[in-house]
């Protein structure tokens, strides 16, 4: 046993049983008498849902995410030589192919609108880097991924020597597909910069939805607060009346059964009376 294959166990358990699993582990690898073994798998962290979502599409849903890694490994290669029919060709394949891997990530529900959004970063993230490619490919991520730049990060640095020394005789036809690479990569960088503004704003549109909803909800209870408040000293005043008017009630009562006893007496001593004088 080692820690791959331990790895490998563990990161295809739901996050609500990782914990336990991984104690079982450790348990494990203490029992077999390897230490540092079971030290490296404590290391091990709990996956968030959106990883764990991920993790799922390498083991359970192959084909199509080395289909969208695929396409990840083209754009890059294709941006790195800056052919800009390949890469507009490329980008309508990239948002078909992620739009159906994201669909297979979500099919095993219990998905929230974050978690959700956290897959589809860890596999745009995928297919821009190829470090991020090779971690999902692995599935085994503890946490979503994200890539913060434009332009998909280069897979290797490009190839160098005589055969890739630059010819001394002019060719404008490569001078022509290197300035339509240069366009399509400023097209491509402006295309993302915007569609990162779109989503700042939208972000930013969100929250200030559910401040506004929160700040609605703190003035209706504050309203309802005011008015329980009112309510309860309107209660406890009414009811401290009622309690000192069933007291008055109480020794009225008790009043009226020493007369009613009186009156008892009262009518047999004249019955006994009205006989004597009869």
């Amino acid at each position: 046993m080692d820690l791959d294959e331990v790895a490998g166990r563990l990161y295809a358990v739901p996050p609500a049983e990782f914990t336990a699993a991984r104690a079982a582990e450790v348990r494990a690898a203490k029992e077999a008498g390897d230490v540092r073994l079971s030290r490296d798998i404590a290391k091990l962290r709990k996956p968030t849902v959106s990883a764990w979502a991920v993790n799922r599409l390498a083991r359970e849903h192959p084909a199509e995410l080395n289909e969208l890694l695929g396409v990840g490994e083209r754009l890059r290669a294709a941006w790195q030589a800056q052919d800009a029919e390949a890469l507009a060709e490329l980008t309508r394949s990239r948002g078909e192919v992620t739009a159906k891997v994201a669909r297979l990530a979500r099919q095993a529900g219990g998905l929230s609108a974050a978690a959700s959004s956290e897959v589809d970063q860890t596999l745009d993230a995928a297919v821009v880097d190829a470090g991020a490619a090779d971690q999902v490919r692995a599935g085994r991520l503890a946490k979503p991924l994200s890539y913060s730049g434009f332009a998909p990060a280069p897979s290797a640095a490009p190839a160098t020597g005589p055969a890739a020394a630059p010819s001394s005789e002019p060719r404008p036809a490569s001078r022509g597909r290197g300035q339509a690479g240069k366009d399509a990569a400023a097209e491509a960088r402006a295309r993302a910069e915007a569609e990162a503004r779109q989503a700042r704003e939208a972000k930013e549109a969100k929250e200030a939805a559910k401040a506004k909803e929160r700040a609605e909800a703190e003035a209706a209870h504050r309203e309802w607060a005011e008015a329980l408040d009112s309510v309860t000293r309107d209660y406890d005043e009414r009811a401290e009346k009622v309690a000192r008017l069933e007291r008055k009630l109480a020794k009225a009562r008790k009043r009226l059964e020493e007369v009613r006893q009186r009156l008892e007496v009262t009518r047999r001593e004249e019955r006994h009376a009205r006989r004597r004088l009869d």
